[in-house]
């Protein structure tokens, strides 16, 4: 049985049909219901329907590593001449080279993490070479700049976010990638001092609401936003990781159960984007994105948290309601909306990566049933798929996000290809995809797909 393949088996009744190749994957020409098997013509899809195979993948992987590679250079320059400047004669005139993307950004904290999974998934090393090199290079700045402000206490610095982080994006993306980093072979004395003042931040600096709630003065004062679960629940689960200590384990899972009581909408298992302390109803728009960072958090911590940890067994719940929920809301060409219950909201590329990542992941982690999900995760990978275009550029991302309280906020935001935010996640969906393509076979059956692994 031929996997991803479709296999047919005729009928002797069929004798019109009998003329065409026995290995066809639909059945073409002119007929009826006496004369050919009608549910076996080819259904005009729009997006490719049960084609992909670990190869198609690693191809996409390769097009955006190559472009990704070519222009995010991790150098520095002089800011008015853009000259090349070696690290041992940087000064306050010196700044990271210019590229497409911020190597800084909690964005491409997730397109380290990306690379480093796409490594891992296909034997591929530079995948890995990419994230290690860059996060070597940010280790050696702060380290070189460190130096230089104990002399000049006041110079003005191409890593402030990274030396002096003052909100969760700067730090808790970042973070994790970087733990991650050194287990894969990066520079821990040049890294470990920017993971453990990342760690600081999160644990130590970011404003709290009264219970402990990690949260934000705005866009309205005491506001939780479900990004937040991102950016700091995967850096301290990775914390534990490394360090051994529960302490960081159990900060994680008590943050996400603060942040689900609040924002986690039981009728339809989907997150709000936002709650503001005080507000009462609670607008609640089902951003498509920001349940991509919940469900990449439960992922997370399900990765990390030890087996025995008492809050492993609610986050495994919580992740088999939000994708029940998530399942439901899925379009027909694969990708989910920008405002996941609004069908007129724009498709949506980061976020539906992001589901297919996760997804993915707990297929193959046994965490969900491959044949219930499956298909639908392989059908939101062609969907992602054909947005990567030829030059590697992911297309249909919608830019940098706040957050609204009415519905044309979220409807007209823009897309743009440099929208740093659909990389990482498409990085992702790639590495576990061609992981789930090798261990779950599939094949399209009464011209459905199907997954056929016993």
């Amino acid at each position: 049985m031929l996997s991803g393949q479709i296999k047919t088996t005729l009928l002797f009744g069929f004798g019109m049909f009998a003329a065409t190749q026995v290995s066809a994957q639909y059945v073409s020409g002119k007929g009826n219901d006496a004369t050919m098997p009608l549910h076996l013509m080819k259904p005009d899809y729009d997006i490719p329907y049960g084609e992909t195979t670990p190869e198609k993948v690693k191809k996409v992987l390769d097009r955006v590593y190559d472009y990704l590679n070519a222009v995010t250079p991790a150098s520095l320059a002089n800011k008015q001449t853009d000259a090349a400047v070696e690290l041992s004669k940087a000064d306050e005139h010196s700044v990271l080279k210019k590229g497409d993307f911020r190597l800084t950004s909690y964005e491409w904290g997730v397109t380290y993490t990306g690379m480093l999974e796409a490594s891992a998934a296909t034997g591929d090393k530079r995948y890995a070479q990419y994230s290690i090199d860059r996060i070597n290079f940010l280790g050696n700045v702060v380290k070189y700049y460190k130096a230089l402000q104990a002399k000049q206490a006041d110079v003005t610095t191409p890593v402030r976010s990274v030396m002096q982080p003052h909100a969760l994006d700067d730090a808790g993306s970042l973070c994790a990638s970087m733990i991650k980093a050194i287990n894969a072979g990066a520079d821990a004395s040049a890294v470990r001092p920017m993971i453990d003042n990342f760690i600081n931040y999160i644990m130590t600096k970011e404003f709290r609401l009264s219970d402990g709630t990690l949260a934000r003065n705005r866009p309205l004062p005491n506001t939780l936003w479900l990004d937040d679960l991102y950016m700091s629940l995967p850096a301290l689960a990775q914390m534990g990781k490394l360090t051994g200590d529960s302490k960081y384990f159990n900060e994680a899972v008590k943050q996400y159960q603060l942040f689900a009581g609040r924002m986690f909408n039981t009728d339809n298992n989907l997150y709000m984007h936002g709650w503001v302390q005080g507000m009462e109803p609670h607008p609640q728009f089902h951003w498509a994105r920001a349940n991509g960072w919940a469900i990449m958090t439960k992922i997370e911590l399900l990765d990390a948290l030890p087996e025995a940890h008492p809050g492993r067994k609610q986050i495994l719940e919580m992740l088999k309601k939000h994708v029940a929920g998530l399942a439901v809301l899925q379009d027909k060409k694969g990708f989910w909306h920008q405002l996941l219950n609004r069908n007129d909201s724009y498709l949506e590329t980061s976020a539906t990566a992001i589901y297919t990542y996760c997804i993915a992941r707990a297929i193959n982690k046994g965490w969900l049933d491959a044949k219930a999900y499956g298909p639908m995760v392989i059908l939101a990978w062609n969907a992602v798929a054909t947005k990567v275009a030829d030059n590697g550029q992911v297309e249909g991302t919608c830019v940098g996000t706040g957050m609204g309280f009415d519905p044309a906020f979220y409807y007209y935001r823009p897309v743009n290809n440099f929208a740093a935010h659909g990389y990482g996640p498409v990085l992702l969906a790639a590495a576990e995809m061609y992981r789930l393509l090798k261990a779950h076979p599939f094949e399209i059956n009464d011209s459905a797909v199907q997954m056929i692994k016993k």
